[in-house]
């Protein structure tokens, strides 16, 4: 029976990062160059990241206003976080109003998000 809970758990948690889940993602060249609009809040996110994981479960509905960019799918995402962060991909990286944040209270990035 444990298995079973263990089991449903993580498939819940893999559909949660999936790609599947969240739509589909502008890539990083587009949104910086701002073919359609100002990007607003980008969080550049991986699968498997907990952090990201739980930002994403902490913005609840309100994570549909950001633009999530996958780091493992974007290779000038990956350098841009690499970028701002000495070398590391630490995620996530959220670019606020106020400049590139690495992994922020997740409550400021909703607040930004309903601020918007």
């Amino acid at each position: 029976m444990q298995a079973l809970v263990v089991a449903a758990i993580l498939l819940a948690a893999a559909w949660f990062v999936s790609p599947v889940f969240g739509g589909r993602q502008k890539p990083w060249s587009a949104l910086r160059r701002g073919q359609d609009h100002e990007p607003g809040v980008v969080i550049f996110w991986r699968p498997g990241c907990v952090y990201c994981i739980r930002m994403m479960a902490t913005l609840g509905r309100t994570r549909r206003k950001a633009q999530w960019v996958n780091i493992w799918r974007d290779a000038e995402a990956a350098a841009f976080v690499r970028e701002h962060n000495d070398g590391n991909e630490t995620v996530p990286t959220v670019i606020l109003r106020d400049g590139v944040v690495t992994n922020p209270d997740p409550e400021a990035v909703r607040r930004e998000l309903v601020r918007g």
